[in-house]
């Protein structure tokens, strides 16, 4: 097993590589859902699951996948539903693999492989964004103009009654 700090902190860098570039984790701090400390968050969260990996020993996919799913959950309030556990969990556990087994070069490659990639998508959304605005405005344009015209006014409040410290709203006839 490789024990030296070194080749502790390259596995490190592996689960940062893993998490730093999953599209949920990414969102959930884009989006301040973990608030203020988003992004600390994310970069504790590293530690805390390459922690996990080394205070478990022979770790099975679903409890590397529930271990993730509580820490989004409890930290971001974020409920991962899109599928992409199963991956972040699969990919964590064979970087831990490599780790254990001394297979340091492939495990730089699969870091390497993984931010490149990461900031590929970046650049490309970066360039079609725009087309894709321009043409979303005008589909919006087009729908705008050949939809009825609507006269918005506000509808008169509800009328409330107090049952038993509940307030009730019922539908004015």
């Amino acid at each position: 097993m490789a024990a030296s700090a070194a080749s502790r902190e390259l596995f490190t860098e592996g689960v940062r590589a893993v998490l730093h570039t999953w599209p949920v984790l990414q969102i959930a701090v884009d989006n301040g859902f973990g608030g203020v400390y988003g992004q600390q968050k994310a970069d504790w969260m590293v530690d805390v699951v390459q922690q996990y990996f080394h205070d478990n020993a022979d770790l099975q996919q679903y409890e590397v996948e529930d271990f993730i799913a509580q820490l989004m959950d409890q930290e971001f309030d974020t409920v991962v539903d899109d599928g992409s556990l199963p991956q972040v969990s699969e990919s964590l556990l064979q970087a831990f693999s490599q780790w254990q087994k001394g297979a340091l070069q492939q495990l730089k490659h699969n870091i390497n492989t993984l931010t490149q990639k990461s900031q590929r998508a970046k650049v490309t959304a970066a360039t079609t964004q725009s087309d894709d605005d321009s043409e979303d405005e005008a589909q919006a344009m087009e729908c705008e103009s050949s939809s009825p015209s609507v006269s918005r006014t506000d509808p008169p409040p509800p009328t409330q009654d107090e049952e038993d410290g509940w307030t009730v709203v019922r539908k004015k006839k």
